[in-house]
């Protein structure tokens, strides 16, 4: 009966995320989003606290006769992006769209709030529509306001799950993993300070051009010297700014980027050694290197028993379509604040259509959610929702 309500749900669901599409919103600013949610919730009759995070998230109760307690998250904010895939429902925000999927996230936790409101639960379940994970951290001002201690509706969780979808996974297929799911992620901001002057003349300046171009190479050595081979270290510089005339040295140069790691004490590794590289080579050029650093996202970590609980019950679904996520991946997700609080475990729905050995990647101007996948992926969560909670 479960699989049949959400069955004959799924045009509705369908044409609610093709809207959501259309109208993306940037992070903290999903006001339009979490007003078609909240109409979702009162529809069904879900009681719910607006006005979190900032001012758009939403955490939903629904109590059941038992005492435990299930979390199911979905992220609302879109990308600035130019969408470019001709959809009939592309965006119609200039510079917006839904590049990675959470107007799909969206709809899939909607769908659960409208099946398991008529179905018979034994645990009480929270839902967690959460602002601004495209680098906003809203998860962790969710978790600062209490959201899974029961200070804001509801009583505190005793297990989370969340979900994204994967466009280079098969469609219908669910994969997780133990430990390190994906990575922690920091970035930087180095401006390098130097004495500029006449092309013509470079012995006369302090050249932090030759400076950020020495460091940019030197902090790869990072990895390459300072962590194992066994261990996973990305430094990727991703802007780079320098002067404006073709014969002049200028006075500063800036260059940024990001620090993904998996380990704490390889993250505490990896931003000394960047620092010391820096500063130093700025030292030995003559330079001086202001650095900026800002510490992201920390790692999301699947906790054992709520994953073994996520197998099992995704096996009881189908076993066929449950498969070991090989190794993490360096992205980050700000999921990752709930799983220090509560038992968490974050898993990955694939995506990718029949016959598309070429599928458009996430944070990308062709990317669309796939409505194939709603049914399998909202039953999922109601599963996850209203199966026993047995804690070891």
């Amino acid at each position: 009966m479960l699989r049949q309500r959400i069955n004959d749900d799924l045009p509705y669901l369908m044409e609610f995320r093709h809207d959501l599409h259309m109208n993306p919103e940037l992070m903290y600013e999903e006001i339009r989003t979490s007003q078609r949610v909240r109409e979702e919730l009162e529809k069904v009759g879900v009681s719910y606290v607006g006005g979190l995070a900032g001012g758009t998230g939403i955490v939903a109760w629904l109590p059941g006769a038992g005492g435990h307690t299930v979390a199911l998250r979905a992220d609302m904010d879109a990308l600035p992006i130019q969408e470019e895939t001709e959809l009939p429902y592309a965006s119609q925000a200039a510079g917006k769209m839904h590049a990675c999927g959470h107007d799909g996230h969206t709809t899939v936790l909607v769908g659960a709030v409208r099946a398991l409101a008529a179905e018979e639960r034994a645990n009480n379940i929270l839902f967690v529509f959460q602002p601004a994970e495209e680098g906003g951290a809203g998860a962790d001002r969710l978790v600062k306001e209490g959201a899974l201690e029961g200070k804001v509706i509801g009583k505190p969780v005793d297990v989370m799950y969340g979900l994204h979808g994967n466009p280079w996974i098969d469609q219908g297929v669910f994969t997780v993993r133990n430990g390190p799911m994906m990575a922690a992620t920091d970035e930087f901001k180095v401006t390098v300070h130097g004495r500029g002057g006449h092309a013509a003349m470079p012995h006369r300046t302090s050249d932090p051009v030759i400076a950020l171009n020495q460091m940019v190479s030197a902090i790869q050595t990072i990895a390459s010297r300072n962590v194992s081979p066994l261990d996973s270290i990305v430094f990727s510089v991703t802007t780079l700014a320098a002067g404006g005339a073709h014969n002049v040295i200028p006075d500063c140069t800036t260059f940024g980027g990001t620090m993904r790691t998996l380990l704490p004490e390889t993250r505490e590794l990896g931003k000394k050694r960047f620092l010391d590289i820096c500063q130093g080579v700025a030292n030995a050029m003559d330079c001086q290197a202001n650095i900026d650093w800002h510490e992201g996202y920390p790692v999301t970590t699947n906790d054992p028993w709520a994953t073994d609980r996520f197998r099992d019950i995704a096996r009881q679904m189908d076993a066929d379509k449950v498969r070991e996520e090989p190794e993490p991946t360096m992205g980050g997700e700000d999921f990752s604040y709930y799983g220090y609080k509560v038992p968490a475990c974050f898993y990955y729905a694939g995506l990718r259509r029949p016959n598309d050995d070429c599928p458009a990647g996430l944070h990308t101007s062709r990317f669309d959610f796939n409505d194939a996948v709603i049914g399998d992926c909202v039953e999922m969560m109601c599963r996850l929702a209203i199966a026993p909670v047995q804690r070891p």
